[in-house]
């Protein structure tokens, strides 16, 4: 099976019954058998398949230290034969590369599938967008196909469009995770008007709202902004002891930066009567977890409760 022209299909597990008879199902991406985690795999399937069909041989894209999409992205690559360079956020990881890929999983896990870096200050990566950096940073490398930070373009919405099949349609809500729009914007491309689509923003502030907009004029969505914990990354108790509590419930793993907050979010709002009764719910656990090594090895350090995984 190659990689860029699958199409899999995920896995719909149910989760509970509520008193009021809302039913309540997980869409399993995370368990996609591609190589790639869940709505990665989706994000850069017509990306790569793109790059194929325009003889390119290298994949550029950007991210931080702990991003899902650097990491997705070096596998891709090593999947489909493409080299894969990663600007990072943060010149100071690359004082000691060394050092840093010991202490950091997910640039160790893109190093070793043949991913090159470039680390470059915050205040550098935050002009990414302009011809200076371009002339200034991107021009010492071989020819490339750009990925966005994140992985969102339209090729990607392309590819999120097909995380939703013939099967769902019977779901009054679905439910996701959001960091960049991109898979939420898919999922919204590819739902029903019967269906109203709820968007778990992972980061503080309703900024995404424009963001989804820029890749859908549908209405049936909202944007819901009360779970991101502080922002991006950031966690407390309450989510790690949720998080470990589900999983010893239901046998299934979060992670602490989208579906965690996700289905923190969405448990809530069950028990505060957001939905009527008879309700059916799909929530999409979009994967991401290999990003829990780095939250477990930052929660190590402060002394506090982890969050039990065992990849």
């Amino acid at each position: 099976m190659h990689f860029f022209n699958s199409s899999p299909v995920a896995s719909n597990q149910f989760i509970y019954e509520s008193d009021t008879g809302i039913k309540l199902y997980l869409k399993r991406e995370d368990l996609l058998a591609t190589g790639v985690s869940g709505n990665k795999f989706r994000k850069l399937k017509y990306n790569i398949a793109f790059a194929k069909a325009n003889d390119y041989k290298t994949l550029l894209t950007f991210g931080g230290a702990y991003s899902n999409h650097i990491a997705a992205t070096a596998k891709a690559g090593k999947i489909t034969g493409l080299r894969t360079i990663g600007i990072i956020r943060g010149e100071e990881l690359g004082a000691d590369l060394p050092q840093t890929l010991q202490q950091n999983e997910t640039l160790r896990l893109a190093y070793a599938q043949g991913m090159r870096f470039k680390f470059i200050s915050r205040s550098l990566y935050r002009e990414k967008g302009t011809a200076a950096f371009r002339e200034s940073v991107l021009n010492e490398f071989e020819p490339f196909y750009e990925v966005p930070e994140g992985g969102t373009n339209g090729l990607a919405i392309k590819g999120c469009k097909e995380i939703l099949n013939a099967s769902d349609a019977t779901f009054n809500y679905i439910c996701c995770p959001a960091g960049t729009g991109g898979t939420a914007a898919g999922i919204i491309e590819a739902s029903n008007n019967t269906q109203h689509v709820l968007v778990f923003s992972a980061l503080k502030g309703d900024f995404l709202k424009q963001e989804i907009l820029r890749f859908t004029t549908k209405k049936n969505w909202t944007l819901i902004t009360d779970y991101h914990f502080g922002g991006y990354a950031r966690i407390n108790l309450n989510l790690i002891e949720f998080i470990n509590t589900f999983k010893a419930k239901h046998k299934i793993q979060l992670d602490p930066i989208y579906t965690g907050k996700m289905m923190y979010g969405l448990t809530d709002l069950i028990q505060k009567g957001y939905f009527s009764k008879n309700t059916r719910i799909l929530a999409v656990h979009t994967g991401g977890l290999q990003g829990i090594a780095g939250i477990n090895a930052r929660l190590k350090k402060q002394g506090a409760k982890l969050i039990d995984y065992d990849g």
